[in-house]
């Protein structure tokens, strides 16, 4: 009985993670598509020092533009967390383009039950 009451505590909990393991593929492929799934309705972008909040078909297009100048190669999380009350995570992360890496941070939010993305940044290495 302990157990069954344990699990059912635990499983919202479970079931509620942001897709990461999706999220990180597409930053490694410039796969703006798929990451857009992940995207609210305005976001926050950040590429080197010109950073706005944008609505969500804008970021589309200066994700899109950034990856366009800066084929991926590959991607690696380096650190990643969650809120004390676990409605937010965050991924800290590097990606490689080119000859250049880049230290992406990526904050989410849990919104009507699903993670989305409301911070996305590129910072030189």
């Amino acid at each position: 009985m302990k157990s069954i009451l344990f699990i059912l505590m635990f499983t919202p909990t479970l079931l509620m993670q942001p897709d990461m393991a999706e999220i990180s593929q597409a930053i490694s492929k410039g796969d703006v598509a798929t990451l857009s799934k992940f995207f609210d309705s305005s976001v926050e972008v950040s590429i080197l020092d010109d950073e706005d909040i944008y609505d969500k078909a804008q970021a589309v297009a200066i994700v899109n533009n950034f990856f366009k100048s800066n084929q991926p190669q590959s991607f690696s999380e380096v650190h990643k967390g969650t809120s004390k009350g676990s409605d937010s995570h965050y991924v800290i992360g590097n990606l490689k383009a080119g000859n250049t890496v880049y230290r992406v941070y990526l904050y989410m939010k849990e919104n009507n039950g699903k993670y989305l993305i409301q911070e996305l940044r590129f910072d030189q290495e």
